[in-house]
């Protein structure tokens, strides 16, 4: 079981601010992704998310262990 936090938008994509997902195996940041998008089709929308593995930014082929709490960070505009 991993969990998800999700932040700004994709926070209001998904309804939650927090999910728990099982997973089989240990998975990669970049299949996450694509489950998140199969289940959310609107977070394509912020493909360029960021995303944190217990609070450090990960890269597309970071791995995700069970236990582990991964972040959904949305692009942050300034002005």
């Amino acid at each position: 079981m991993i969990q998800l936090l999700f932040f700004g938008i994709t926070q209001d994509i998904v309804k939650q601010h927090k999910i728990d997902l099982k997973i089989e195996k240990s998975i990669l940041v970049s299949e996450l992704k694509s489950m998140l998008f199969k289940q959310y089709p609107a977070l394509k929308k912020f493909s360029t998310f960021a995303v944190a593995v217990n609070e450090k930014y990960a890269t597309e082929d970071t791995l995700i262990n069970d236990n582990d709490v991964v972040a959904i960070i949305p692009p942050v505009s300034g002005g």
